[in-house]
């Protein structure tokens, strides 16, 4: 079963009386990464929660290749902070495995060939909370691989991450787009846009203002508000 494409319809969401997200229509498919970037509050969490099925549209409908059932058939989420398991990095995988279905005899195998992928082989017997931030991202994005996912939805996974665990991160990113995941990332980071996007979604005040390909959205913005926001100057609240 296939998770893509995923539709948002008419979505809004909001907490109380406080409106995250209004009247979102957003067709995500399958091919090169596409981000949600937008000021800080602009609803770019909201969003990507909606679309693993965590929290339900306070109105409007979201549909995943036409099945309105928000649990997950073939996708996963990172988180910024991700939690980990008081285990081992190889058993918080080997745990994720077997929430995933994989039989047990595949398990160990599997393990190691994640591990190798994000470069912790060297540290599985290790306590995954003893992980410096770049470690512990790279085990979570082992854990959501470990669902063999179609969909990968990753919420702002460089933000508190050096340069060097960026540049890790966003190669691991990159591999995966180039196996056929598709990769919806929240991100603040502009030139990460740049290096990693195909698509990219503008949000304000939690409203699409512009869906555009990369460099169409970076070289001929449509609003005033994404021509700000490339400036980095602050952004009207109208």
């Amino acid at each position: 079963m296939s998770d893509l494409p995923l539709t948002f319809a008419k979505v809004s969401y909001a907490v109380g009386a406080t409106p995250i997200l209004r009247d979102v229509d957003l067709v995500v498919r399958a091919g090169a990464p596409t981000f949600i970037i937008g000021p800080n509050g602009s609803g770019k969490s909201t969003l990507l929660r909606l679309a693993m099925g965590l929290i339900a549209p306070t109105s409007g409908a979201i549909d995943w290749n036409g099945s309105r059932d928000p649990a997950p058939r073939r996708r996963a989420i990172v988180f910024q902070h991700p939690v980990l398991l008081r285990r081992s990095v190889a058993a918080n995988l080997i745990y994720a495995l077997d929430q995933a279905g994989v039989e047990k005899s595949k398990q160990d195998r599997r393990c190691t060939q994640l591990l190798d992928l994000v470069g912790l082989i060297d540290l599985a017997s290790r306590p995954a909370r003893r992980l410096s931030g770049g470690e512990r991202q790279k085990l979570a994005f082992a854990r959501a691989l470990a669902r063999s996912p179609e969909l990968l939805i990753l919420d702002e996974p460089t933000a508190s991450l050096d340069p060097s665990a960026t540049l890790a991160l966003e190669q691991l990113i990159a591999k995966a787009a180039r196996d056929g995941i598709k990769i919806l990332i929240a991100s603040h980071d502009l030139g990460q846009v740049r290096r990693l996007a195909g698509e990219i979604v503008f949000l304000h005040r939690g409203r699409v203002l512009e869906s555009a390909a990369m460099k169409d959205f970076f070289e001929q913005p449509r609003t005033a508000q994404a021509s700000a926001f490339l400036r980095g100057d602050l952004i009207s609240e109208e």
